[in-house]
């Protein structure tokens, strides 16, 4: 007789609560009922042939998820290749402005990092105008910057959905009173080459913000000192 094991581990989740309720209504052991509820199952074919079929499918099954894992992994671990070599590999900015009041002073921000950690800060005051034109005059500072140290493969990353869209747009700066803005950015795009901007959450542009801040309040200072 097969092992209870053996048989235990091919027979379906119904068929083993089946032999149990055989196994009570008929008091017999456990193994003996999964044998007949098995062999009822296995029809023509003999129990042993049913067990060896069930194996070598639960074999086959093992095997397919193994390398379907194995597929996942390799997916996984490439596209954290492809992460880091973007990462590491190209020139990273962010950029940031403020009015205060809006309209009112202007302060810019920006940060630019080179693939080998080279880091430039921007931080200035920048006349006077509305938070749009501060967004614009700090991402033209950080692709100045950017043209100034030779960058390329560069993603600059914002929080003004205004200025990105704008710029992006295929039929051109879509706010008047900003298009010398917008003219200026294309230009230096096109003379840097690969720059792609990416829009970006506050809370994940903090340092640009807090160096266009502490430009306005180092403008106060000065002109305060005066």
């Amino acid at each position: 007789m097969i092992a209870f094991e053996e048989l235990l581990a091919v027979a379906y989740r119904k068929e083993r609560m089946q032999s149990r309720r055989l196994a009570r209504g008929a008091a017999i052991s456990e193994h003996a009922a999964l044998v007949r509820t098995l062999e009822k199952a296995a029809g023509e074919q003999s129990l042993r042939d049913l067990v060896d079929a069930r194996r070598a499918a639960q074999t086959r099954n093992a095997e397919s998820m193994r390398s379907r894992e194995t597929r996942r992994a390799e997916r996984a671990n490439q596209a954290k290749q492809r992460k880091v070599q973007v990462e590491t590999g190209g020139w990273r900015g962010w950029f940031d402005g403020s009015a205060l009041p809006n309209p009112g002073r202007l302060g810019i921000g920006g940060v630019l990092i080179g693939p080998a950690g080279e880091t430039f800060e921007i931080s200035n005051a920048s006349g006077v105008g509305d938070s749009s034109a501060a967004e614009y005059l700090a991402l033209i500072a950080v692709l100045e910057a950017a043209s100034r140290e030779g960058a390329v493969d560069l993603v600059i990353h914002g929080d003004s959905r205004v200025v990105i869209d704008d710029v992006n747009s295929p039929d051109g700066a879509t706010i008047a009173s900003l298009t010398h803005h917008a003219a200026r950015v294309r230009a230096l795009i096109a003379q840097i080459g690969d720059v792609r901007l990416q829009w970006i959450p506050r809370a994940r542009n903090l340092r640009a913000d807090a160096l266009s801040r502490d430009a306005l309040g180092s403008a106060r200072a000065t002109a305060a000192a005066a």
